[in-house]
């Protein structure tokens, strides 16, 4: 079974690094694309909504959205009927990046699975699912 973390891991240092690579060719940082994600389908969230759909704290969205309004990627702006809320919102900068960070995506997931058949890669992707799903629940007493 250590064999099998050992090579989740690997395989993910890997992927985050060629991620990073990719996306910044963009002027977006890994984990920034996650967050445009989100916002390309639903411009205008909270810091708490983006991070509740994220599956991440509200401080690392506060965080990450500080870099991102410093690099021109989002603005705040105040809720119109909240004053005190906040929402983030994707710049002209953020939307142009979507083809071109959808297309390096697109690239990077061939470039990873170009050995894998289609099982294999259906399999894969219901085992990680499964991963997932078993490591977000609370761990055994």
């Amino acid at each position: 079974m250590a064999d099998l973390i050992r090579l989740l891991t690997r395989a993910q240092k890997l992927l985050r690094a060629a991620a990073d690579e990719a996306m910044s060719e963009h002027g977006v940082r890994i984990g920034q694309n996650l967050v445009l994600e989100v916002l390309w389908t639903d411009d205008g969230l909270s810091p708490g909504e983006l991070a509740t759909r994220l599956g991440v704290t509200t401080p690392t969205i506060v965080n990450t959205a500080t870099r991102m309004v410093n690099d021109g990627l989002i603005e705040r702006r105040p809720d119109a009927s909240d004053r005190r809320l906040v929402r983030l919102y994707l710049t002209d900068k953020a939307r142009a990046a979507e083809a071109p960070i959808a297309e390096a995506r697109r690239r990077l997931a061939d470039h990873a699975l170009a050995t894998l058949t289609e099982e294999e890669r259906a399999v894969m992707e219901v085992a990680l699912q499964k991963i997932i799903d078993r490591m977000q629940s609370p761990p055994p007493p």
